[in-house]
């Protein structure tokens, strides 16, 4: 496995354009393997995402079964005649993700699609709808904690500004309704798409399954910038 960052030229036009649409971002992503990884189950597939730290420094990361080659994306959305730093950093993963172990504690970051299925009337088939409320999309994730090998890290009692939803060190943010054009038979498909992103510290409960969270992705949408988890030394 393999963790890749790349810095977006956000002064580029074709970065802007790639910026504005999750679809041409995983076309993107997609070319920079000679066979994109098939996506499936639990297996370690091709994960992105996009870290919009301000609005000139965006950073897109990618976790890849094999190393990428993103020369195209330096040319269209980078800096090509840059030499004196190479256009983007791979890092093998597999090192790292063996030495997860069981009590350790990180801070993590992930950019999630939350979803729950709801029918409106007796009869109807079930809808996937997205969470809007914060409350509703920290409830989204600490739901899943336990199957995917973690648990989020509570507030100690003083740090805690509310009584009730202010009891775990996580922040939900940058909630972001998405509507775009898919290509897909003789018309484009429109596909609607709501991503938050979670800030927070994580204690590992079981290694093996936090390993499969990190390299397969959490949730629905992996294939537009959703389901990447990654972790940081807490100082």
């Amino acid at each position: 496995m393999y963790l890749t960052k790349f810095r977006v030229n956000v002064q580029r036009q074709e970065a802007r354009r790639l910026l504005s649409s999750p679809h041409r971002l995983h076309g993107a992503v997609n070319a920079a393997f000679p066979q994109p990884p098939e996506p499936g189950g639990n297996a370690a597939r091709l994960l992105w995402r996009l870290d919009r730290n301000s609005p000139s420094e965006v950073v897109l990361f990618l976790v890849s079964p094999t190393r990428p080659d993103l020369t195209h994306l330096v040319q269209q959305a980078g800096w090509p005649a840059a030499t004196d730093v190479p256009g983007w950093q791979t890092y093998p993963y597999g090192q790292f993700l063996n030495s997860l172990a069981v009590g350790s504690t990180w801070g993590f970051r992930l950019t999630a699609n939350p979803v729950h299925s709801i029918r409106r009337k007796e009869g109807e088939p079930t809808k996937r709808t997205a969470h809007i409320t914060p409350r509703h999309q920290a409830r989204w994730l600490l739901e899943r904690q336990e199957r995917c090998g973690f648990e989020i890290l509570p507030k100690p009692e003083d740090r805690r500004l509310l009584p009730i939803g202010d009891e775990y060190q996580l922040i939900v943010r940058d909630y972001r309704p998405m509507r775009f054009a898919k290509a897909g038979g003789e018309q484009p498909l429109n596909v609607t798409l709501t991503t938050v992103t979670y800030d927070g510290r994580l204690r590992v409960t079981d290694p093996e399954r936090l390993r499969r969270t990190l390299t397969a992705g959490l949730g629905k949408a992996k294939a537009y910038g959703c389901g990447l988890m990654t972790l940081a030394p807490v100082g």
